[in-house]
């Protein structure tokens, strides 16, 4: 079949017998966690979408603890919050096979930072795998639980945006029964993590360790191509980059490559007897030096000076993601080997391209929301604080409505520090899923402390950025779920303590403004709640569509809607603005800014 590597990743999960899976959404991983949540309606595998990634593994690893082979499933960035549980459950360890996938993020098509997880391996002593096309990564995700059983500790599974967004034939194999009920055996002197305890278990670890690294010496993923007395080490999606380069330099078999699958421990003895046989070595790996300072470390140990290069200023970067072309200059480069890079083609005929840069959809609340305390806030000095989500998508004109941002949850932590040291006025926002993931102890900490700003919540009933996915305030009657429970975000707000909560429904824009008004003025903790579905997930729930809008005779072509609003479904045909009424989701926020009621809606046509 011809899979997406993040279906190909469940699919080797499901194979494996993998019975319990968690998660909390985030890209570039978001796609294996769907696959997981629909195979639920149609067998006995167990899933479950997570507040946060913390909660995700603290699940997983006590399934797996009882016996029931496990997987939780995040982004690069999500490891930061579960890293506390990581640390110590990699002491106390597993009984059935524990996977953790990190999605990392090279170039941050969709991430805050670009961090390399395979640190997280080091810091933890854990295991850690690789793969290096989407065939690979299904067969690996299987080992990886072999793996885990073996060494009773969970492994950590690596991919990169390349791996998980890319698609390649993959070959099913049969699916493994599953274990779906496990029997947890009361083991309190290893499993209750105690000083005394610890100590014991992190001797435990080291020499799990060291049973990992003879693992890896002899790891089908680490395996040697090519031959000569030229080398390169690898690893991942580099890999298929450096295999194609040397075939375009016709090179294949005077160039040896190491590949590293298993890259964590790395294996000593293969990498020295690799080294011993070259002349010179290039190590290929996006993100972080992480195996060339190792290599260089082994290298050291057996007193060899050969050259070996990677991150330099000639060769690679430490930013963002490797292409073919670029791998292929390095590597000839490196070894001085004949290549004329292709020409580059002549565009000084082509106009350039209009930018195009991302944006809220047509009718998203957070627009309306956005323009409403724009309009509240009119005159005076504001910090708006934001947070991870489709809103964050705010920070750009004519919105303009996010100032500061550091992490998931950040804005109400943030927040309360303005609130202390300046004397403007500080409107913090945040999604309602975020809210759940990391937001309410911020607001816990602004209420004690007595901070002094507005949080708005903005409520659109999913997960949006990450492809509507639940979250413990989504009426899961919606998709036809049962079973689910419900919390509402005004109630765990006013149990909180804040004393100012507001609800608003931002496409009443009058309302909304004079309600903005009403909590921004509060002295202390406000908190709105801004209640709209999103629109994209409106339309895929089927729910009743609003008449679109057009533009009207009676418009002046002052263009407020606008330089204010900047809904896509606008555009400018002759110098006039026009409504595309295909985008348009009969919000009618426009209609109630216009100043001459020129926006009308589309009349139902026979």
């Amino acid at each position: 079949m011809l899979l997406l590597g993040n279906e190909a990743i469940a699919r080797g999960a499901v194979e494996a017998g993998v019975a319990f899976a968690t998660t909390y959404p985030g890209t570039p991983s978001s796609e294996i966690s769907t696959n997981f949540f629909q195979m639920t309606r149609e067998c006995d595998l167990y899933f479950e979408y997570c507040t946060n990634e913390k909660i995700s593994m603290e699940v997983a690893a006590a399934a797996a603890n009882s016996g029931v082979r496990s997987m939780c499933v995040m982004k690069h960035v999500g490891v930061n919050v579960a890293a506390d549980a990581l640390m110590t459950l990699a002491y106390v360890g597993v009984k059935a096979g524990m996977v953790i996938l990190s999605a990392d993020d090279p170039f941050m098509f969709s991430s805050q930072n670009e961090q390399d997880n395979r640190y997280y391996a080091k810091l933890s002593g854990l295991p850690m795998l690789e793969p290096s096309s989407v065939a690979e990564a299904k067969n690996m995700v299987a080992d990886a639980f072999d793996l885990s059983e073996k060494l009773q500790e969970p492994v950590l599974f690596r991919t990169t945006t390349r791996i998980n967004h890319s698609t390649g034939v993959v070959t099913l194999n049969n699916i493994r029964k599953r274990v779906t009920k496990g029997n947890f055996t009361k083991d309190p002197i290893n499993l209750v993590v105690v000083p005394a305890v610890a100590r014991n278990l992190h001797v435990k670890l080291l020499k799990n360790y060291d049973s990992a690294r003879e693992l890896a010496e002899k790891s089908n993923y680490n395996f040697i191509t090519g031959s000569g007395n030229r080398g390169i080490i690898c690893n991942g999606v580099s890999y298929s980059y450096v295999r194609d380069g040397l075939k375009d330099l016709k090179m294949e078999n005077e160039i040896k490559v190491l590949r590293m699958g298993f890259s964590h421990p790395l294996p000593p003895a293969l990498i020295k007897n690799f080294l011993k046989g070259c002349v010179k070595v290039l190590i290929v790996e996006e993100g972080e030096p992480y195996m060339e300072e190792a290599v260089k470390a082994f290298a050291q140990e057996e007193g060899l000076t050969l050259p070996i290069n990677g991150k330099t200023k000639d060769l690679f970067t430490r930013l963002y993601e490797y292409n073919p072309a670029q791998v292929k200059q390095c590597i000839a480069g490196y070894f001085d080997l004949p290549y004329t890079p292709p020409k580059a083609v002549d565009l000084s005929d082509v106009p350039e391209v209009p930018q195009r840069p991302p944006t809220l959809c047509a009718g998203c609340s957070h627009r309306a929301t956005y323009l409403e305390v724009k309009k509240a806030t009119e005159g005076m000095d504001t910090i708006f604080p934001s947070d991870i989500g489709c809103y964050t998508l705010g920070l750009l004109p004519p919105l303009s409505a996010a100032d500061f941002l550091i992490c998931m949850g950040s804005s109400a932590g943030t927040a309360g520090g303005f609130s202390k040291v300046n004397d403007k006025k500080v409107i913090a926002f945040i999604g309602d899923s975020t809210f759940f993931h990391s937001g309410i102890p911020g607001l816990i900490n602004a209420v004690f402390n007595n901070h002094n700003f507005t949080l708005v919540i903005l409520d659109n009933g999913t997960t949006a950025m990450t492809g509507h996915q639940p979250h413990p305030g989504v009426d899961m009657t919606r998709l036809n779920l049962e079973g689910y429970g419900r919390v509402s975000i005004e109630a765990v707000v006013k149990a909180i303590g804040v004393d100012h909560v507001t609800t608003i429904k931002p496409y009443k824009v009058k309302k909304s403004i004079d309600a903005i008004k009403e909590a921004i003025d509060h002295k202390g903790v406000s908190v709105i709640i801004s209640e709209e579905v999103c629109a994209l997930y409106a339309n895929a729930l089927k729910l009743p569509k609003r008449k679109p809008f057009r533009v009207g005779e009676k418009c002046k072509n002052h263009k407020d809607c606008i330089s204010s609003l900047a809904c896509p479904a606008f555009y400018i045909w002759n110098d006039r603005v026009k409504i595309d009424a295909n985008l348009c989701t009969g919000c009618a926020v426009c209609a109630q800014i216009c100043p001459e009621n020129a926006i009308l809606p589309v009349k139902a046509t026979a």
